[in-house]
């Protein structure tokens, strides 16, 4: 697993083909802000919330037949409430909690495609998702923890290209590792393989105001080293992302982000996530 990445690291940063980079990056800030008075009349509680979002993409035809993608998403944001105290008087005050981490997320994936001209493209690709801040123990926090490799390859195809509509999908052998040195007892290492499906699509809407971006990802294990007592790795993981983006100036922007979690051996019910969002943007490239 570390030989892949190191190999794909290598090509990205030796490559001498003439061919420029595709360059993107983009980041947005949003937040939300109000508060009361300790003599307020009613339960109304204070809140600061604020997400910060990064998008990055480097890509380059290496050669007429070698294709190199990476893409890279960031995300953090917290949340502080009012609370209610009372002092030695017995006086209601209002004061604000410490920050609760809202949102937390580092993925980055370098993806290298062999476009041999025929009705699919053989791909290999290392992923790394991680977060900034593990605070699931409130006794001690962890940065970068825990951490899922993922190796895949396969075969790729670009289902749809026309314009700044770009629909992609591919399916292959997948493996993963996942460290987490924040559980009982010190560290713990499992390690799974199975088949993985991905598919995104990015196009705009209402005369290129609004742009519309989703992203499917579906990994079925068929193995597993260190199963637990259940049978629950077995089960399919599922995480579908769906973004709505309206620029309302240039630098002005409303974010509707919806995200769909499913992995049984976290939770057996769909996990919901729902964002609507009204903050600062800027593109960087």
């Amino acid at each position: 697993m570390e030989k892949l990445l190191v190999v794909l690291v290598m090509v990205c940063a030796t490559s001498l083909s003439a061919e420029p980079w595709n360059k993107a990056a983009d980041a947005n800030l949003t937040a939300t802000q109000n508060a009361y008075s300790n003599n307020w009349a009613g339960t109304e509680m204070g809140l600061v919330s604020w997400v910060f979002n990064a998008n990055g993409l480097l890509e380059k035809q290496l050669s007429a037949k070698v294709n190199n993608k990476n893409t890279l998403k960031l995300s953090f944001g917290q949340t502080i409430n009012q609370v209610e105290e009372t002092d030695t008087l017995n006086n209601s005050l209002k004061k604000w909690s410490s920050p609760v981490k809202s949102t937390d997320l580092i993925d980055f994936e370098s993806m290298l495609r062999f476009t041999l001209g025929v009705l699919v493209d053989p791909f290999i690709a290392g992923r790394i998702e991680t977060q900034v801040l593990d605070m699931s123990d409130a006794t001690k926090y962890l940065a970068i923890n825990p951490i899922k490799f993922t190796e895949s390859f396969g075969i790729a195809r670009t289902l749809a290209k026309q314009d700044k509509t770009e629909w992609n999908a591919r399916i292959g052998a997948g493996l993963r590792q996942n460290f987490n040195r924040l559980v009982a007892g010190g560290s713990e290492t499992t390690n799974d393989g199975g088949l993985e499906f991905i598919t995104d699509f990015k196009t705009p809407l209402a005369q290129e105001r609004i742009t519309y971006t989703s992203n499917l990802q579906l990994f079925q294990a068929l193995f597993r080293t260190g199963t637990p007592p259940d049978n629950n790795w077995k089960a399919p993981d599922m995480n579908w992302e769906n973004i709505f983006t309206a620029g309302i100036t240039k630098y002005l922007m409303v974010n509707l982000y919806t995200q769909l979690l499913y992995d049984k051996e976290i939770d057996t019910d769909m996990r919901i996530k729902e964002t609507l969002a009204l903050g600062l943007t800027y593109k960087f490239i």
